[in-house]
This record gives structure tokens, sequence and C-alpha cells, in this order.
């Protein structure tokens, strides 16, 4: 009984993916490749196959989304290096694709969430000078994304990493950057990507930092 059930269960996975068109193939395949990047070459390497996607598509959103998305996370191992100086170059690339993702999908709050990660990249090459122009705009991509999609835990990640990494003296703390990380696995519980290709990335992120103890 078991072995029929588990026959069935992989005839029909086998016709999901033959279901797929090559666009979404393509794309399931270079999404999976993100999970497996672990230095700055693997997520420029993806983010350019990513960009010769979108550049065959044309009119899909998502292929430059993701290329965006690779450079941000590129920009965030080299800031965990301490790159800073790497870091206006990436960002720079990153909104060169987001540009066009929102060319293609203006209004939506995954692409307000690149744009928010890609300002506090910029605003981390030195953050006491650039507090007053990245950092508001940060905030201020952040706060639009929040208006068009409120339950969207990504938002509430990118709140809860900033709380976290906060001193006390201006406004955060590991205890209310925790909490948030808290609320964003909640959302995560039930938030519902538009489709299988959408963004649905973070809630590894939300684990880890409420696993540990502030």
């Amino acid at each position: 009984m078991f072995k029929l059930f588990f026959t069935i269960i992989l005839a029909f996975l086998s016709y999901l993916v033959s279901a797929q068109t090559p666009y979404e193939k393509a794309m399931t395949d270079k999404i999976s490749k993100i999970e497996e990047c672990t230095t700055p070459e693997d997520f420029t390497a993806v983010s350019n196959d990513f960009a010769r996607i979108a550049d065959k598509e044309k009119t899909q959103w998502l292929p430059y989304y993701y290329a965006a998305f690779a450079q941000i996370q590129k920009g965030r191992i080299l800031m965990r290096d301490n790159k800073m100086a790497d870091l206006d170059a990436v960002a720079e690339e990153a909104q060169k694709f987001l540009e066009k993702a929102v060319e293609l999908n203006p209004e939506n709050a995954e692409n307000y969430i690149l744009s928010k990660m890609i300002h506090s990249l910029k605003m981390m090459v030195n953050p006491m000078e650039r507090y007053r122009s990245e950092g508001q705009l940060a905030a201020e991509a952040l706060a639009k994304a929040e208006k068009t999609d409120p339950e969207n835990p990504r938002i509430t990640l990118l709140q809860a990493e900033d709380t976290y990494f906060t001193p006390e003296q201006f406004g955060g703390s590991k205890e209310k950057g925790l909490e948030l990380f808290k609320k964003a696995l909640s959302q995560y519980g039930t938030y519902q990507p538009k489709s299988a290709l959408d963004p649905n990335w973070g809630k590894e992120e939300a684990e880890y930092f409420v696993s540990q103890k502030p």
C-alpha cells in the first residue's frame, strides 16, 4: 500500500515538473541555486544567469528581481567580510536590475523591500555620513512596502535586523529585535506567495535569530 502511494506521489511530482514552461523550469532551477551560493562569486554568477533569463523574456519582472536580490546577497557577504569599499558598486548593479523590475511591476512590496536593502548597503559604506541620506531612503522604501503589503514577513524581518543591530541608546536592542524576528516567523507560517516563483526567502534567518539567546 505504501509503495503504491509513493509511486502515485512520484508520478504527480513528475507531472508538475513536466507541466512547467521552459521559463518556469529555468527560474525554478536558478532560484534553488541562490540557496547554494556561499561566495560573492557564486552570487555574481547566479545574478548573471537571471539577467540572461530576463533579457530573453523581456516582459517578466521576477528575473530582474532575482538578479538584483543576488547582487544584494553578494553585498551582504562583502559587508560581513568588512569589505565596505566594494558595496557601492554592488548596490549600483543591484539598482540597475531593480529599476527594470519596477518598470514591469511598479508599486510592488517585494521591489520596495529590495530598494530598502540596496540603500542600507550604500549606507554601510559610511554610516555616519550617509545615515541622513541613504538611511532615510531605506526607511522610506520599507514604509512603502509595509503600506502596500503589511503582512509580508520580509518587511518584519528587515525591521528585526535593524532593531537587533541598533544600540539601545538609539532605540534598538537584541531583545526588541528578537521579538520582531518571532513576529516575522509567525507571519511566514501564514503568508502565501502569489506564485511558486514569487519571493519566499527569509524564514531561515528568522529561525536562526529566534534560536539565539539575547
